[in-house]
Parts: C-alpha cells; sequence; structure tokens
C-alpha cells in the first residue's frame, strides 16, 4: 500500500481536502441507498465505490494537486499541465475493467452482470456508452481492453485505501451480488412475456440506466456537499411532509368549494371517484374527464391517497408544455404550503434548462435532482430523463421509482415516442414500483399501438371514471360549428368574426397554430376595437403570461366588464383555466378543437358556447407536421359526422368521434413510433427502439466485419441513440429574460453573485422568467449580441432589454421603444 494521500476533490474556500476513500465510501453509500428502491443495493454500492477507482494513479494524483494549485510548476517535480491534460487521464476504467475481469469469471450469469456494472462505472462521466455502435464496433470490449498504462488498474489496487479494499473484498465476494443482478433481469423476462425479444432487451437496458442513474446522482451529491457545504441544507434529501399532512391541507380545501353550479357537482364526483380509485394496487391508469372536470384537484386526489396508502416517494405531474406548469403548481402550492410553510418545501416547479449539459461543479450544486414529495415538470425533461443523453437528465431517473406519475394531457405525447414512453412506463410499474395516470380529455389510443413495439399496459378496468360516455354527456356546453370555406379565412375575416363573438358573447378566444399568426390576428383586432385584446404565446415568460392571464380572468369573471379578445398559440389548450364566451380554433387535430372548446362556456354559464373551426388562407404549416397530418384526419372525422351523425352518438367531440380520429391519425403514423433515425454515415434506416434493444442492424454491421456474433450481452448503441434523441425536433435553450423589476433584479443579482448558493435560489426563480428559444432563433440572438453569459465561464444566458416586448415577449429583432418593458 502507498502511504501517499490520494484525493478526490480540493475546497479552495478553506483549503480542504476530500481524500479519495471518503469520496468513494459517501457515493457507495448514497448509490447503494438510491438502488434499492428497484432492490440492487449491493450492484448499487459496488459502482459507487468503484466508480473513482483510477483517481488512485500518481497520474490523476499530480494533475489533481497540479489543477487545484497544490503543486507548483517552479516547485514542484510532480506538477503537470493540468489545463492540457484536462479530460485525458482515464479514472473511469479502471474500476469498469475491475468488475469485468472479476465477476465475468463467474459463468454466463456473471458476464451479463458484470457488462451492466462495468457499464455503469466506464460512463459516470460521459453518459452511458455504445456497447455497438452504429457500424457494428465492439466499444465496450474496447473499453475493457484497454491497456492498463491508460487506465491504471494495477496501480490503483496497490494504491487503495485499506479501507475500501476491505469494503470492496466484502462487495465483490458476496455470492447475492450477480444473484440478485439476474433476478431483476429474469423478472423483465417473466412480466414481458408474450410482447417479444425487443421490448425485453429494451426493457433490460432501462433496468441499466437506472442503475446508472443511482451512480450519477449520488457521485453528484456527494461531491456537491463537500464542494459547498452549506448547499446540503437546501436540499431535503427525502425528508419530506408526511402524506397525510398533505392529504389533510388538500382535503380541508376540497371542504371549502361550495358547489354552485350543476357543473360543480359532476366535478365534486369525479373527485370522489379519484378518491376511491386511490386505494386500488399500484398500476396504469387512466382518467378521462371532458375539459373543465376539474382534473387538476381531482388526480392530486388520487396521487397522495395512493402514495400514502403505499408508501411511495413522491408524486411527479408531467404537462406538455412551461405554459402551464406555473399555473398548475400555484394552485397546488396555494392548497399545500399554506401560510407558515415555507414556500418551496413540498412543490417543486422543473420547467427548463438553464444550465448546460457539461457542468462544472457549480452546476452539479445548482442542478435539480427532483428531490421534493410534488413535483411539477415537462414531458420534454420527463422523456429526456429516461433516454437523452449525458447525464444531466439521466441522475434524475431513479426519482421516478416508487412514485405517483400523472401525465395531465397526454395526447401531446410527441407520435415518434410512443413505444418508448410505453415501454418506459411499463418499466416504471412493472419493475420501478410506480403507478402511471393518463389524464385527458382525448384520451390518445396508446394501448391499441402495435403490441410488439410497446402498447401501454391499460385494460378496461384502468379507467378511475366509472361512465365515460355519460360524463361527457353530462358536461356538454359547447356546439363545434365546422366553418372551412375553399380558399380559407383571411386574417381580416378572423378578426371580424372574432370582435362580432366577443360583442355577442362578452369575450372570444382565437387560437392559432403559429406564433406568426397569433401576433398578426392580435394585430387585426387591436386596430380595430377600442375594448381590451390580449397575446398570448410561449415567446413570453411565464411571469408574463401569469400576469396577463390574470387580467384576462378578471375581464372574464366580471358580469359588467367590457368586452374582451384573446389571442392565443395553442399552449392555451393544455390545462389552462379559462371561460371565454365564443372560442375560433383554426383547423388542427380534433384532440385540439376538443382543447379548445373546453376554453369555451367552461362553467356552464350559458345554454350553450359556439366554437368554430376555420381554414386560414395564409398558413404554412409544413414544417408543423403534427398539426397538418391531424388537421387533415380531423376534417375527414367532420365531413363523417357531417353525413353521419348517428355514428358518433351525436357528438362531435364525444369519445366516439375521438376514437375514430386516433384510428386515423395512428395508422397514418404508425411507422414514425418508434423513433424513427437516418445514419448520415451510411444511409441507413433505424430506429431507437431497436438501437435501445436488440441493435440488429449494428449486430450484421459486426458480423459482416468480424464474421461472427459480438460476444456480448447487452448490444445497445445507448450514447448514439441518447444524441439522437431530442423531443422535439430542434433543441432548445433557456435564455433568462427582462421582463418587469423582478425578471431585471434577477438578472442583475445573477450577474453578481458570488456564491453557489445564492445561483441556486436565483436559478429557481429564474424559472418564472425564462423563455426556452430554438437554436435557430438562439444564433440570431447570439449575432445581434441580444444575449450574454451571467458571469465568465457561466454558461446561463440572459437577454437584453431592447429584446423583449411587453405585448409578445421576446423578439429576434429589436423591439420599438414603447413596446419595452419598463420596470
Amino acid at each position: 500500500m502507498s502511504d501517499k494521500h490520494f484525493i478526490a476533490h480540493h475546497r479552495k474556500s478553506d483549503d480542504k481536502e476530500q481524500s479519495l476513500a471518503e469520496h468513494l465510501t459517501g457515493v457507495a453509500s448514497k448509490s447503494g441507498s438510491a438502488a434499492s428502491k428497484i432492490r440492487l443495493d449491493g450492484p448499487g454500492e459496488i459502482i459507487g465505490l468503484l466508480h473513482d477507482l483510477g483517481k488512485y494513479s500518481e497520474a490523476f494524483r499530480n494533475y489533481l494537486k497540479s489543477a487545484v494549485g497544490l503543486l507548483h510548476q517552479d516547485v514542484d517535480e510532480e506538477y503537470v499541465d493540468a489545463k492540457g491534460l484536462k479530460g485525458k487521464i482515464d479514472h473511469s476504467s479502471a474500476g469498469a475493467q475491475l468488475l469485468w475481469q472479476t465477476l465475468s469469471q463467474r459463468g454466463p450469469e456473471g458476464q451479463f452482470v458484470s457488462q451492466i456494472l462495468a457499464l455503469c462505472v466506464a460512463s459516470h462521466h460521459s453518459g452511458l456508452i455504445d456497447c455497438l455502435d452504429v457500424d457494428g464496433n465492439n466499444i465496450f470490449a474496447r473499453r475493457m481492453g484497454k491497456p492498463d498504462s491508460k487506465t491504471h488498474l494495477i496501480e490503483a489496487l496497490k494504491n487503495i485505501d485499506p479501507s475500501v479494499k476491505e469494503q470492496l473484498d466484502g462487495l465483490i465476494s458476496r455470492q447475492d451480488l450477480v444473484e440478485t443482478m439476474i433476478v431483476s433481469l429474469r423478472e423483465v423476462t417473466e412480466k414481458s412475456k408474450g410482447e417479444g425479444k425487443q421490448i425485453i432487451w429494451f426493457k433490460y437496458g432501462l433496468l441499466v440506466r437506472m442503475l446508472f442513474s443511482c451512480l450519477i446522482d449520488a457521485d453528484r451529491l456527494d461531491t456537491a456537499d463537500f464542494e459547498r457545504p452549506a448547499a446540503k441544507q437546501l436540499r431535503m434529501n427525502g425528508q419530506y411532509e408526511h402524506w397525510q399532512t398533505l392529504i389533510d391541507r388538500l382535503e380541508c380545501h376540497l371542504k371549502t368549494l361550495i358547489p354552485k353550479s350543476p357543473i360543480d357537482h359532476l366535478r365534486q364526483d369525479i373527485s370522489r371517484h379519484c378518491l376511491e380509485g386511490a386505494s386500488r394496487d399500484k398500476g396504469i391508469f387512466s382518467l378521462s374527464v371532458p375539459t373543465g372536470g376539474g382534473k387538476t384537484l381531482a388526480s392530486l386526489r388520487f396521487a397522495l391517497h395512493h402514495a400514502h396508502k403505499h408508501g411511495m416517494d413522491r408524486v411527479i405531474y408531467v404537462v406538455p408544455f412551461t405554459s402551464i406548469i406555473d399555473q398548475n403548481a400555484s394552485i397546488v402550492r396555494g392548497i399545500l404550503e399554506p401560510k407558515g410553510v415555507e414556500k418551496g418545501s413540498v412543490v417543486l416547479e422543473h420547467h427548463s434548462n438553464l444550465m448546460p449539459e457539461d457542468q462544472s461543479w457549480r452546476d452539479k450544486i445548482l442542478a435539480e435532482n427532483w428531490d421534493a414529495p410534488v413535483i411539477y415538470t415537462t414531458m420534454v425533461q420527463l422523456l429526456e430523463a429516461l433516454f437523452a443523453g449525458g447525464t444531466r437528465g439521466a441522475r434524475r431517473m431513479h426519482q421516478l421509482a416508487n412514485s405517483v406519475l400523472v401525465f395531465d394531457e397526454i395526447q401531446a405525447l410527441p407520435v415518434k415516442c410512443i413505444h418508448l414512453f410505453n415501454n418506459a412506463m411499463n418499466f416504471l410499474v412493472e419493475h420501478g414500483e410506480s403507478s402511471v395516470v393518463l389524464c385527458t380529455a382525448t384520451q390518445p389510443l396508446l394501448h391499441k399501438v402495435d403490441p410488439r413495439c410497446g402498447a401501454i399496459k391499460l385494460n378496461d378496468g384502468s379507467e378511475l371514471m366509472r361512465d365515460v360516455k355519460k360524463l361527457f354527456d353530462d358536461l356538454k356546453r359547447t356546439e363545434v360549428l365546422p366553418k372551412r370555406k375553399p380558399g380559407g379565412w383571411e386574417q381580416h375575416e378572423i378578426a371580424e368574426l372574432a370582435i362580432t363573438e366577443a360583442r355577442d358573447s362578452g369575450s372570444c378566444l382565437v387560437i392559432v397554430n403559429t406564433k406568426k399568426a397569433a401576433q398578426a390576428i392580435y394585430q387585426e383586432c387591436a386596430d380595430r376595437v377600442g375594448f381590451s385584446v390580449f397575446h398570448l404565446s410561449t415567446s413570453m415568460c411565464p411571469a408574463h403570461r401569469k400576469h396577463d392571464l390574470a387580467k384576462i380572468r378578471e375581464h372574464l369573471e366580471d358580469d359588467n366588464s367590457p368586452p374582451v379578445i384573446c389571442v392565443s398559440t395553442q399552449l392555451i389548450e393544455a390545462g389552462v383555466d379559462v371561460d371565454f364566451g365564443a372560442v375560433i380554433r383554426f383547423a388542427a387535430g380534433l384532440d385540439s378543437i376538443a382543447q379548445a372548446a373546453g376554453r369555451c362556456n367552461r362553467n356552464g354559464k350559458r345554454p350553450v358556447g359556439y366554437v368554430h373551426v376555420v381554414n386560414p388562407s395564409q398558413e404554412n404549416l409544413g414544417m408543423l407536421k403534427d398539426i397538418e397530418i391531424g388537421r387533415d384526419k380531423a376534417e375527414w372525422v367532420m365531413d363523417e359526422y357531417r353525413e353521419h351523425p348517428e355514428r358518433f352518438n351525436e357528438r362531435l367531440l364525444g369519445p366516439e368521434a375521438m376514437q375514430s380520429y386516433y384510428e386515423k391519425y395512428f395508422f397514418s403514423r404508425k411507422n414514425e413510433m418508434s423513433y424513427p433515425v437516418s445514419s448520415k454515415n451510411n444511409g441507413r434506416d433505424d430506429t431507437l427502439l431497436n438501437m435501445l434493444s436488440e441493435n440488429l442492424l449494428a449486430v450484421s454491421e459486426h458480423n459482416k466485419s468480424q464474421r461472427k456474433a459480438p460476444e456480448l450481452y447487452l448490444r445497445q448503441s445507448f450514447m448514439t441513440a441518447a444524441k439522437a434523441f431530442k423531443v422535439f425536433d430542434e433543441s432548445t435553450q433557456g435564455i433568462i429574460v427582462p421582463y418587469d423589476k423582478e425578471g431585471k433584479r434577477i438578472i442583475a443579482d445573477l450577474c453578481g453573485a458570488s456564491d453557489a448558493e445564492k445561483e441556486y435560489e436565483l436559478l429557481k426563480l429564474a424559472q418564472q422568467y425564462s423563455v426556452n428559444v430554438y437554436s435557430s432563433d438562439l444564433e440570431k440572438l447570439q449575432k445581434a449580441g441580444a444575449v450574454k453569459q451571467i458571469q465568465e465561464g457561466v454558461d446561463v444566458l440572459y437577454l437584453n432589454e431592447r429584446y423583449y416586448s411587453k405585448t409578445f415577449g421576446l423578439s429576434t429583432t429589436p423591439v420599438e421603444a414603447m413596446e419595452v418593458c419598463i420596470g
């Protein structure tokens, strides 16, 4: 054993060192604890103990000490150019090789398990590496065969601390280390009977990522706890309010809701059904309730009672867009965090990625790992936790285990992600001890897609509502008026219809398909009337939208208010609680039309509310394939309904019509549901579903070149698939915007912040003052000098105030002086 002291981290603030032994045992404890939720505490512990084994080398020791100033160029012979060596000294392969070499000696089962564990350790800085790449190269074998001169395994084992060696020997000699993993793998196989090899191997991959997530989160937390001890106070580490306390707060609030109309009585009935359903065993549920039926509180009631009954860790609400997180989360926060309860101690909102994927130690402290009892996040963040590259999203995946996942407006799930999503949800329920609730007024047929690729496991008993057809009849409050015409509607005609409806009904909502159309129709209306006209789009930050929605609601709830018009993109359809007298909807999918109808006569104040469906003359949906195809299939259903309304139970937006729509829509897109990708190198088409399961095309390439099958159990192209994965076709970057005094204050404080704890709090506040922009728009803003970093070396961006309009939000060109937000 060496008498030299090996360190993992050095804290500049007080010159303290964290020994490598302290770090390895700390990560082992945290990783094992996280993995215990999936009954893999032993495997979790050993990958935590070995993840940085390679740091027991002189090369890494000298690199680290040089990097933090403990070795000096003119004094110490061991000094090296740390800047030039950054990322070049391998410290992650040694532990992986040790696992591979040791456990693979225990027969086929040991080989399978050793590959899983070695894969996690080897990948803990990069994200899961490819086993085979798309060209059939055996990347995993290359990594395991890397020479000792590069990995320093032999040297590390000579230098290892005795305490770490003793713990390692105890773990690696355990017979149940391999057996525990094999039991989990067999469970995957057993519970996937009839689903085929593709799905089984896909779930094996999810099990690997779940274990990997435990390691990543443990490593980041242990590092953060040392680097900034005060940051530990900002985390709850699973010490939450008891579920019964949160239930009592909700039930107390529900008792204050006195029914004032027939719709209120129906909402209470829906809530009661959710309460009754909460006592069921864990599983996958559907909550099919028309818009305006009170799904937010009803599903929360189910989730809290269900979590309490089954001793679950957290409730995670997943919404389709950032635009509705703030509304739903603020409602729930007002109930679960009453006066006297620290804000943020129960409800955590996770909107957007302000922090870059390439995280520094500072970023690791600030990054959220969903450590709260009730999480509100987006479908993008959820899917990135399951499938995206790197380590930022992956570290959150283990938090999905033993949780209640509530998907609000599940119909907004991107088509290309359907099979990936279905298999992941089945996996989380079958192996992660979780429950899943699919909420919507327009339930997509996720259980009726191709079962060979992955259908979600819903059945007739999964629905929480007893009589969905009757519920839709009872909650009918609108009439849809298809008003398509040859050549389409001109913008001024749409504005005239909106003004007429606003005057007749007191209010009118116009929902369009593009931001450009929203601005144009808004301008047409604003130029013609003397009453209030509002605009809503995702170019506005959440605080901005919240402010304008509050003003809109003031108009809508005041019977003596002048008429009001709101022109919005489809963001308003996803659960935003507003009640307009009339709605105009640009032609789109039938699910979108139904969601638009949910903003019309929502509370039943009128005998009927009219929803006009119009086809605009000036609209290019070439880049919006989902909307274009949805519109075409909806037009087919509307034509069928006009000829044979009895086939649809006389309801254009009822369950029968919606099922017919989805059958048409999904059939036309069945080849897109496995996430198709094309390799630019060889022009070969593939799917992420295949790449993350059997990876047959890569195996075929390997067989051609090597003339034999790869000697690997796991053959997935994890990293290549993760790099290809994007929830939407173009990635986005969060930018903090100078909306109002608070947005400007947050930017100023971030630019001057000197410690990570302050930044942590400021960045949580900044979620409300951020806008996600596509890379093409970000490039325009950067060229114009309109965005800057909050501090040098901290890749969090903020916007120049000349590029933020008080009406339209973020702009890629300077706005007029009168449009700049004055705060």
